[in-house]
């Protein structure tokens, strides 16, 4: 039995909602690296300890892992343009918030905003092409282009961060976000078509709380656990809820009439895989740059634009290739792009472990090339296989259920790996401060000053002709740490890799008559993903 793809819309109104949509994931992904580069500059005005930078982060992660399933369903019941423009409306609050900020609690509360933005971007945004571009195997090219867009927000924020920090004060990096934003809501007006999900949604407040409750108690019980001790009785109590909230939470949407993420959806391995390495591999990449970014500021002493010079070899490779893994997706397998892909991050970031203070730009380059081109291999098969992988009408949750998966890891990235930092830099601190000659007192005040301001509070302790001594231990001991996480990373980037390798295997063969529709078939018939 044939059945009849969703009409296309005119050429002009899908060139318009396209454009809209990469607008709006450029807007969403534009803070992510314009503020991790600047993490330096922000400690050093702040005065915040690594755990609070952890939450600069995260302020902004977590608002996007916690609404972005609700925020899929809302549009899906109440028009997808409405929440189109929430989101950059958000966006732009939250970058003022920030502009003006001068704590760190200001901040996080700006990063909260711009996240909730996102949250509501993401999703809209990959939605809006699958209503305009029905069939799947167009659909995988401007997911390519949407990828590329994302790419490209986060390879031109460390050299816009770089030039603001380098002439103005740390804050102005947020400033280049409003004016996009609201350009965007202005020509989304006019240009935009509101479009709904066929089948009738309602939103889900009972699975909204309790993903929003387990997704921020086990982030802070992670961070809080790294500065301090997983045995203190919050951080337990913390985690504690973060289980209880998460059972709680697949109870709900498994006896929910319209769950906000239908959990039948994980009966498509190719679904389950794309969020399983969208979950782990966003972990260990966020994780990363947030401690990349530390190593260029304490470690080798490089301003703003330095530091943005050299992760913009990341995201770079990562934009060029991108595009090009879009239109491969027709020839090569997405199970062998998306290991392969995974196999040349984890390369890269066991190779990073070799990094030392006085290492060259030239000796980093090639390691933090690789560390893109992974990057960029991966990114748009993942997204595009996991919004092909369902029926047509759940291509939004599935796109939504994708991107809360990816940023749940993105949010314990920086809480994991920071935790790590900590813990064996300052495990460390010790010996290497003996071994530089600095004992008794001054070595107890720098270790004191360590475990409780963090390690960039060290940089600023006046400790007379010791003080040079002082610095080369702590960043001996940063180089420990941060080779853990380095370690810890590529494992867990090896590990995303099986994944994608066992369980995005070759579909059924489909019956005869199906074949034979060709193109008349939807996406609820087609193949998951290419065979192997």
């Amino acid at each position: 039995m044939n059945v009849t793809t969703p009409a296309s819309p005119p050429v002009e109104r899908r060139a318009a909602t396209i454009v809209m949509a990469c607008l709006g994931v450029f807007v969403a992904y534009l803070p992510v690296t314009t503020v991790s580069v600047s993490l330096p500059a922000l400690q050093s005005a702040l005065n915040a300890s690594t755990a609070q930078l952890s939450w600069v982060q995260d302020a902004f992660v977590l608002p996007m892992a916690a609404f972005i399933l609700t925020a899929g369903v809302f549009g899906d019941v109440h028009g997808r343009k409405k929440v189109f423009q929430a989101g950059l409306l958000c966006s732009a609050a939250g970058a003022v918030t920030a502009l003006c900020a001068h704590s760190v609690e200001t901040v996080w509360a700006g990063q909260a905003l711009a996240g909730a933005g996102a949250a509501a971007l993401l999703p809209t945004t990959l939605a809006l092409i699958s209503h305009v571009v029905p069939d799947h195997r167009e659909r995988g090219k401007y997911i390519g282009i949407w990828a590329t867009c994302l790419m490209g927000a986060l390879a031109i924020g460390p050299v816009i961060a770089g030039v603001v920090v380098a002439h103005f004060s740390w804050r102005w990096i947020y400033l280049p976000s409003v004016p996009v934003a609201l350009l965007a809501v202005a020509v989304a007006a006019r240009q935009l078509t509101d479009s709904r999900a066929p089948h009738g949604r309602r939103l889900d407040w009972p699975g909204q709380l309790t993903a929003t409750l387990a997704i921020t108690a086990l982030v802070y019980g992670v961070i809080e656990g790294g500065a301090g001790s997983f045995t203190d009785t919050g951080v337990m109590v913390a985690l504690f809820t973060a289980v209880a909230a998460g059972a709680a939470f697949v109870l709900v949407e498994r006896r929910s009439d319209s769950p906000m993420l239908d959990l039948s959806l994980f009966r498509s391995p190719a679904f389950t895989a794309t969020t399983l390495v969208a979950m782990i591999s966003f972990l260990a990449l966020i994780g990363c740059f947030f401690v990349l970014s530390l190593y260029f500021g304490m470690v080798q002493q490089l301003d703003t634009l330095q530091a943005g010079w050299r992760l913009l070899m990341v995201t770079g490779a990562a934009l060029l290739v991108g595009g090009p893994a879009g239109r491969l997706m027709h020839r090569i397998s997405a199970r062998w792009m998306i290991t392969v892909g995974l196999l040349l991050v984890a390369g890269a970031q066991f190779a990073l472990t070799g990094l030392a203070a006085d290492t060259s730009f030239a000796s980093a380059a090639w390691r933090l090339v690789l560390l893109g081109l992974g990057m960029g291999l991966v990114m748009t098969p993942m997204t595009a296989t996991a919004v092909a992988s369902v029926p047509y009408h759940q291509a939004g949750m599935a796109a939504a259920g994708n991107n809360a998966f990816r940023q749940v890891g993105g949010a314990l990235g920086p809480a994991v790996l920071g935790a790590l930092l900590t813990t064996r830099a300052v495990d460390a601190l010790p010996g290497h401060l003996t071994g530089a000659g600095v004992t008794g007192a001054t070595q107890d005040r720098v270790v004191s000053v360590a475990r409780t301001d963090g390690l960039g509070a060290v940089a600023g302790l006046d400790l007379g002709p010791r003080t040079g001594q002082a610095l080369g231990a702590l960043g001996q001991s940063f180089l420990d740490g941060m080779r853990l996480c380095l370690i810890t990373a590529g494992g867990l980037t090896l590990l995303a890799a099986l994944v994608a390798a066992v369980l995005l295997r070759a579909p059924r063969e489909r019956p005869a008559t199906l074949r034979a529709a060709g193109s008349t078939t939807t996406a609820e018939q087609e193949p998951a993903v290419r065979g192997a």
